[in-house]
């Protein structure tokens, strides 16, 4: 069975540091795409970041230079370390899994298998 399985999220004060940890399992390929998408009260879900399984990554530019995705294949894990949050930041956010390295950039409808979701609450 596939699964995605995401953690990490909680309460952290503005200029803070959270790491989400997006598991796999149920996967047989070894070509994928993660990404990581992010939805705030009121607003519509956005992608943030993704990376594929040939190292490529992405981030939207109001997460660039604060976000960094990694990936750990060994554990079938994918990482986002969030640095210096804003208030902004605040939302749950999703891990989400394509079973092809040809998508580079979180656009949801490129991605077949969701998590449950893991909330992010930045307080100013």
């Amino acid at each position: 069975e596939v699964a995605l399985v995401e953690s990490g999220g909680g309460l952290v004060q503005a200029g803070g540091s959270l790491r989400l940890s997006c598991a796999a399992s149920g996967f047989t390929r070894d070509d994928y795409a993660v990404g990581w998408f992010r939805q705030a009260p009121g607003k519509e879900r956005e992608g943030i970041s993704s990376i594929n399984s040939l190292g490529r990554t992405y981030y939207v530019d109001s997460v660039k230079g604060r976000f960094t995705i990694s990936s750990d294949n060994a554990k079938h894990t994918v990482y986002l370390q969030m640095n210096n949050l804003k208030p902004e930041d605040t939302g749950v956010y999703y891990c989400a899994y394509a079973a092809n390295n040809i998508v580079v950039v979180p656009v949801a409808e490129f991605y077949a298998y969701w998590g449950q979701g893991t909330q992010v609450t930045v307080s100013s």
